[in-house]
């Protein structure tokens, strides 16, 4: 695929592209500074992993591959102690966004994983949303929560974050999804769970085709009825089901960085996204977990535009791609598209 915006060091900033992000994870969205520091000030031993060997090298190809993910995500999560921390946690995320061209956010939080340290899941979901106000406020970047169930637990466990998400519809959380390891639990088992969210208005959002292939998309559009895919990208695979996927516009949220570090795919160039584009899916490129595949908004944009040859007109796309597939006001949309819109018309840069 050949560039139609001529030579290749004649590239607009990506960093000033108007952007949507639609799939950055609570824990995995901090910083590598701020786990070091929160570490060292409750005396809290890092494995070498997320200190001497960032980021660390994953692969969940396999399961121990995962279990190993699974263990660093778990000790990031222990550093978070106070309501500074979370508060603190979710302003630097939103600053990083601002700094890649966010302009709307959606921060997906499991508040099982910190329900115990925080006085319950509803204490520590008024306690994001209440930190997500304020940074909004003070960032300007438009923030919104989407509120995940674990697949590893049980899928009562869902049901009660489900019904938690709908308590809080229109008041902060835009979605429900389901995150973890694709290949524990059984999907069908969270109907009950979607049907609750589905009930209240809110987005749903499972994730499905990354670590499973175009099984576990169908399952998740014909049982979950999933308005949007957490990475979705091995949809690919499936050249009907693609076509399906691009028919009913169901966005997927497409991670390139994670994808290659957990083995996924080999590396950036073998990601499909020229498949799914020229298929006309919706993509919305999102960061993931930037703590342990140290990559963030930006980065994802640019790992494709050279993976692919990506033209400015075609990341320009992408980027009004992401804010066609979130939950962001008409009048964010609208400044973000017309902005969007000067960049391109912008002369590129040296």
């Amino acid at each position: 695929m050949v560039s139609p915006d001529g030579p290749s060091h004649e590239r607009r900033d990506l960093r000033r592209l108007p952007k949507a992000h639609l799939h950055l994870h609570f824990t995995g969205s901090m910083r590598h500074a701020t786990l070091v520091e929160l570490a060292e000030r409750d005396g809290i031993v890092l494995p070498d992993a997320l200190v001497e060997d960032w980021p660390p090298q994953l692969s969940a190809a396999d399961e121990k591959g995962w279990f190993r993910f699974q263990r660093l995500y778990d000790v990031a999560r222990s550093v978070l102690r106070t309501e500074e921390d979370v508060r603190r946690l979710v302003r630097e995320a939103a600053e990083d966004d601002v700094a890649d061209g966010g302009r709307w956010l959606e921060i997906q939080v499991d508040p099982s994983g910190y329900g115990a340290r925080f006085d319950g899941i509803t204490a520590f979901t008024d306690l994001v949303l209440d930190a997500v106000r304020e940074t909004s406020e003070a960032t300007g970047l438009g923030m919104a929560v989407v509120v995940a169930a674990n697949r590893t637990r049980h899928p009562l466990d869902a049901r009660v974050l489900a019904r938690l998400a709908a308590q809080y519809a229109g008041r902060g959380v835009v979605g429900f999804g389901l995150s973890n390891d694709e290949r524990r639990g059984t999907t069908s088992e969270f109907a009950a769970a979607f049907a609750i969210a589905e009930r209240a208005g809110l987005l749903l959002a499972p994730h499905a085709g990354e670590l499973l292939g175009p099984a576990s998309v169908r399952t998740s559009l014909d049982v979950l009825h999933a308005d949007r895919l957490g990475h979705g990208v091995r949809v690919a695979e499936d050249p009907a089901l693609l076509a399906r996927v691009a028919e009913e516009g169901v966005p997927l949220e497409v991670c390139p960085t994670s994808n290659v570090a957990l083995g996924v795919y080999s590396d950036l160039t073998s990601v499909p996204l020229p498949q799914l584009l020229e298929a006309g899916a919706t993509v919305a490129l999102g960061a993931d977990d930037p703590l342990l595949f140290g990559s963030r908004l930006a980065s994802q944009y640019a790992t494709m535009r050279a993976a692919h040859a990506l033209s400015d007109t075609q990341l320009a796309d992408l980027a009004r791609m992401s804010l066609y597939a979130s939950s962001a006001p008409d009048d964010v949309k609208k400044q973000s598209l017309s902005d969007i819109d000067a960049w391109l018309a912008d002369e590129p840069d040296d």
